[in-house]
């Protein structure tokens, strides 16, 4: 089994620095063009994938329903457990808002964010479930940069960590044991168009 991780395309609020969270800010202009950019990428590539899956949050469904038409595949079910973290009172706000409101050390404070060891509890979960319910599929994910940066924390403990960029893709396969990287963090159909 395959599955590819992939987080949505941009927003507003991306592109103005400010955290979403569970704040559900649709997929601007640009994010919809680097979903059809890397829906080209996964046409053209080896892989065959056999269905897609979002996040509730319309800004992964967009972008799932781009990709998953480009490759004629089908949409299962939305699920809430992939979605963004809850960040509470910050949501909204820029890094400096919310280090001119709270200081450095906001994420500390008790301001309603989801804990770093519930994300990952439900990430392992959803990705356990998805494996066992689907275990000879190729299943594409499409969820939010928090989320995934958490549950390939959990997969992986701190062996990754860098920034996860819009409409990237990563590729884990399953064996036996564990899910093994194919491919991390990957970009390169986005820079293709800027040259």
């Amino acid at each position: 089994m395959l599955i590819g991780l992939i987080r949505h395309g941009l927003t507003d609020w991306n592109a103005a620095g400010k955290i979403q969270g569970q704040s559900d800010i649709p997929l601007n202009a640009e994010g919809r063009m680097q979903a059809e950019m890397l829906a080209g990428r996964l046409a053209q590539e080896p892989y065959r994938w056999d269905y897609c899956v979002t996040s509730t949050l319309s800004r992964a469904a967009e972008t799932g329903k781009i990709i998953a038409e480009k490759l004629g595949i089908p949409l299962l079910p939305p699920d809430p457990r992939i979605r963004e973290r809850a960040y509470g009172q910050v949501e909204g706000m820029t890094a400096e808002e919310r280090e001119q409101k709270w200081g450095k050390d906001w994420q500390r404070l008790p301001l309603g964010q989801e804990s770093d060891e519930d994300l990952q509890e439900r990430g392992l979960e959803f990705i356990d479930e998805l494996s066992l319910s689907h275990p000879d599929k190729n299943v594409l994910i499409v969820s939010h940069g928090g989320f995934l940066a958490q549950l390939y924390q959990a997969i992986y403990k701190g062996k990754y960590s860098e920034r996860i960029g819009n409409l990237s893709l990563t590729i884990l396969e399953k064996d036996s044991e564990s899910w093994n990287p194919v491919l991390y963090n990957c970009t390169k159909h986005l820079m293709q168009n800027q040259r």
